[in-house]
């Protein structure tokens, strides 16, 4: 793709950056197959191809309107483009620098801010989360009705010991708490924590590890996002020196985030470093199993369907490890078409975008309960929380299935 952007633009990192990766999409379309946005509207400028002409258009001086951005929010960043295309167009780092030139040349109306501010100054923190959503849950009749799906919790069984550990073992991993997963999920992480002490490796809980900063992130509040970063990398940095062998995180959007700690705060003298360093560590904990004996635990025979996250499958490139490793555990998981397809959940698109999004659990949800699965399992928060609104079957985290304790699913 020819450019033009201004020079003043191309002496930027950020220019620089764009420009590159506008000149490797070759127009060829192959991004519209697999865009959900795209299926849905049949318009163009929301699929990859027309969002890319939108932003060349923004970064070499067209005025941008407030449908400019639209098209742009519309999109889930789930990034089954990137894994489409034949030319390697990073398209969610474009989308980025969009997103913001956007946001920096285009004023939101106030109901728009004010939504997104609520959401900044809320969800990313972990008690201030629980605690709002225990008192939204308790006041629901004063929200808006279509609120009301997203104060649902999926009911568990309290763990009697959900700090089980192995101290005396050398194997060691911070295992991520997450800010909404511990209201939203609480058996999740306890339900890690038991099956990896099973196997001999201890979890670590990080005091002052805070949000990953995905949320911010992709809600245009970049510098947000860097400090969470820079927070969570001073928070695990002496484990890591101490001989912890890695971040473990159970929501996919999470270890994508952290991933991406070394791209982010590449410019950054006092971070690059620790960061590119942390962003090594990370791991979706499906590779922590695949390097582990971890056995099957003897319980009733269920039909399983897996719903792969879009954060799995075309952001961490682990597409289909955890239904090979779910198979030969002896699982018995359904076929499901459209795997590569979002649900709709995609961070907080679901709150942002909630027409589109509903929509998008239909046709997902129609297609995980097509063979009749007794239960749906996934392996991020978001996905799960969402797909449970919807659904007739329990939808809970992968790990689950290995959890032995009373009272686990």
């Amino acid at each position: 793709m020819q450019t033009r952007l201004p020079a003043t633009l191309l002496q930027t990192p950020e220019g620089q950056r764009a420009d590159a990766i506008l000149r490797r999409c070759v127009h060829c379309g192959f991004c519209t197959a697999t865009c959900p946005t795209y299926q849905l509207l049949g318009d163009e400028l929301d699929g990859p191809r027309g969002r890319i002409y939108l932003i060349k258009n923004m970064l070499e001086g067209e005025p941008a309107t407030r449908r400019t951005r639209i098209h742009l929010d519309r999109c889930l960043t789930c990034a089954s483009c990137e894994t489409t295309c034949p030319s390697g167009v990073e398209y969610r780092q474009l989308l980025a620098i969009g997103r913001r030139w956007a946001a920096q040349h285009i004023p939101r109306p106030w109901p728009q801010r004010l939504k997104r501010a609520l959401l900044r100054a809320i969800v990313p923190h972990r008690q201030r989360f629980a605690i709002l959503f225990r008192l939204a849950r308790v006041m629901r009749f004063l929200l808006p009705r279509e609120l009301h799906a997203q104060l649902q919790v999926r009911k568990t069984t309290p763990s009697r010991d959900q700090a089980a550990r192995a101290d005396a073992t050398p194997r060691r991993m911070i295992l991520m708490q997450g800010c909404a997963q511990p209201t939203l999920s609480p058996a999740t992480v306890a339900a890690a924590t038991r099956v990896l002490a099973r196997s001999g490796i201890t979890c670590l809980a990080v005091e002052h590890e805070t949000c990953c900063g995905a949320l911010n992130h992709h809600l245009d509040a970049e510098q947000a996002a860097l400090e969470q970063a820079r927070c969570n990398i001073d928070a695990w940095w002496p484990l890591l020196q101490d001989g912890v062998e890695a971040i473990v995180s159970t929501a996919s959007a999470c270890g994508l985030m952290i991933s991406e700690y070394g791209d982010l705060l590449a410019d950054d003298p006092r971070y690059a470093e620790r960061a590119r360093e942390v962003s090594k560590r990370v791991r979706d904990i499906v590779e922590v199993f695949e390097t582990t004996d971890i056995q099957r635990p003897r319980k009733e025979e269920r039909r399983v369907a897996f719903h792969p996250p879009c954060t799995l499958q075309h952001g961490l490139h682990l597409g289909e490890r955890v239904e090979r490793l779910l198979g030969e555990r002896g699982f018995d998981l359904v076929p499901v078409a459209d795997t590569h397809l979002c649900c709709g959940s995609a961070g907080t698109y679901s709150i942002l975008q909630p027409e589109l999004s509903r929509q998008l659990r239909h046709n997902k949800l129609d297609k995980l309960m097509r063979e009749k699965p007794d239960c749906i399992v996934t392996a991020n928060v978001g996905c799960q929380h969402h797909l449970q609104i919807g659904s007739e079957v329990p939808v809970f985290h992968w790990i689950e299935l290995f959890d032995t304790e009373e009272g686990s699913v």
